[in-house]
């Protein structure tokens, strides 16, 4: 199980096909993730219609800190 205690960032990005493939590489070699989210939603009233200017989340992905190096590998190799 990933915690706080026992993890380390791994990758940031605001793409969410980067985020799955990031997610599906490290599934195929095994290795336990966790994705943090935050959104940012600005929303501006115009003649009373809410028009959604500005959406994007961030996509903070974790491993375990004894899996980073790991991780890292695979990741490099990818690209």
């Amino acid at each position: 199980m990933i915690t706080i205690f026992n993890r380390k960032e791994l990758f940031i990005t605001y793409s969410l096909e980067k985020q799955a493939e990031i997610r599906n590489l490290l599934s195929a070699h095994k290795i336990e993730y966790t994705i943090s989210t935050m959104g940012n939603t600005w929303q501006a009233n115009s003649r009373g219609f809410d028009i959604n200017t500005l959406a994007q989340i961030e996509y903070k992905i974790y491993v375990k800190k004894e899996d980073y190096e790991k991780a890292v590998f695979f990741l490099n190799a990818d690209t």
